[in-house]
């Protein structure tokens, strides 16, 4: 089999895969995609190599990368992050910081977060898409987790879970440095 021939093979399986996933209909996808139905039938069995343009028109409106959408099947998928290679996306001069350890689509993006805050550091966040949900386990001090108006105490070695389509924010009170693990799902499609 040519690379093309498993990209071609791969591309139908992925399709098929995320659409159903997805619980999109031909015409939905098709809609969605700004492609033809027929494309879609076309590409699902292996018929066609689509363009670029095409297959990233399919990938957006799947909600997943092009990379996704056109892995080969090798076995069960790892994707090991090494240390130093999380991504550092917030942080603050006191020395609190988020950092995106690893994430997956699950069948929506689905994250793994490792935080720090300083005493009286605060980080807010917007409501998020409604469904997503979040988890949280602090390791060390203790963390004042406020949905909506209220506050809610989460000591070391406590864990919390909770709908995150409301605005949230995560405090440190107190005078001791938190640390905390945070998984966030999001619902596919947003």
């Amino acid at each position: 089999m040519t690379d093309l021939d498993q990209l071609t093979q791969s591309l139908a399986r992925n399709l098929k895969h995320w659409r159903g996933q997805r619980g999109y209909t031909l015409d939905a996808l098709a809609a969605r995609a700004g492609v033809s139905r027929g494309m879609i039938i076309q590409i699902e069995q292996a018929r066609t190599n689509p363009s670029v343009g095409t297959t990233v028109k399919i990938a957006d409106a799947l909600g997943i990368s092009i990379t996704r959408l056109l892995e080969y099947d090798q076995g069960p998928q790892l994707r090991l992050v090494g240390p130093g290679e999380a991504v550092r996306l917030w942080s603050t001069e006191a020395g609190s910081h988020t950092s995106l350890l690893v994430g997956a689509e699950a069948p929506g993006p689905f994250e793994l977060w490792d935080w720090r805050l300083m005493p009286g550091d605060r980080s807010e966040s917007d409501p998020h898409p409604q469904g997503t949900k979040e988890l949280i386990h602090v390791r060390a001090g203790e963390l004042t987790l406020v949905l909506g108006s209220t506050a809610h105490a989460v000591p070391a070695g406590a864990s919390a879970a909770f709908e995150a389509a409301v605005p949230h924010e995560y405090r440190n009170d107190g005078e001791e440095t938190v640390e905390m693990v945070m998984s966030v799902s999001v619902p596919a499609g947003r």
